[in-house]
């Protein structure tokens, strides 16, 4: 992988916490059609720290270019990584629970599982734990739901419950990760300087700006009053969030309004 790329890869991971990858979800993927499809996943499974994935008998082979064209960043940390099974019984190598995502009902006895609840189960369980997807076209057969300990559906509209695979990918990763990721994002790059918050010191001067030319303009009246409206206008300075950019376009502004 070129420096540029593993900088980009590297950024897309700067924001997530520790976690220990023993622990993480595998991604299975069952007879996977389009390599597009599998890029797409292994995309979503990074946004969320997941790292591992299995694919059982991918119609086009491996490795596929699409694939790795369509995952961009992730290509090098989760498809570079990806291991091929045959069956879906020898990609459950080292797994101790799984889910099987359907939204078709089923003749097999299984317990039935939201995603938020699965994945709950799944990082508390003291195992290694997989989330199976089936092909695009089809889904997962009887014979693969029949793999799984637990049923993955999501409540969707029932007139049109079908996910494709990159999206149901992309959900179970963040039920899996939103009570170990940060609760609020956190930015990816260094803000540009316009959009930066002003500091107090700037948002000092800038009152102090205002002060005077309001003070020239005779604002401050009567004298009895001048104590208390410049008190309020000072802290309505420091209420507001302006941003460097913010401060300049004010500061100009007074210079033009003043400007004789």
């Amino acid at each position: 992988m070129s420096q540029i790329a593993q900088l980009a890869a590297r950024r897309q991971t700067d924001y997530l916490p520790p976690m220990h990858s023993e622990r993480l979800p595998v991604i299975i993927l069952v007879r996977p059609q389009m390599g597009e499809n599998i890029g797409a996943a292994a995309r979503a499974m990074l946004n969320f720290g997941l790292t591992e994935m299995r694919l059982v008998d991918p119609r086009d082979g491996w490795p596929n270019p699409r694939a790795v064209a369509m995952a961009s960043g992730a290509a090098g940390q989760v498809l570079d990584r990806a291991r091929i099974y045959p069956t879906l019984a020898e990609a459950m190598e080292g797994i101790d629970f799984a889910f099987a995502t359907t939204a078709r009902g089923r003749e097999l006895s299984k317990p039935v599982h939201t995603p938020a609840t699965a994945m709950e189960m799944a990082r508390n369980h003291p195992g290694r734990c997989a989330i199976i997807f089936g092909p695009e076209r089809t889904g997962l057969e009887n014979d693969d739901v029949a793999r799984a300990n637990a049923i993955v559906t999501v409540p969707v509209n029932p007139d049109f419950p079908s996910l494709n695979l990159a999206q149901a990918v992309l959900l179970m990763g963040y039920e899996y990760g939103r009570d170990i990721l940060p609760a609020e994002p956190s930015p990816h790059h260094a803000r540009p300087e316009a959009i930066a918050l002003a500091d107090r010191l700037e948002i000092e001067k800038l009152g102090d700006h205002f002060e005077e030319r309001l003070t020239e303009a005779g604002f401050f009246f009567p004298d009895t009053k001048a104590a208390s409206m410049r008190l309020n206008l000072r802290n309505m300075w420091a209420r507001l969030a302006l941003t460097r950019g913010d401060v300049r376009i004010l500061h100009g502004m007074l210079r033009q309004l003043t400007r004789r």
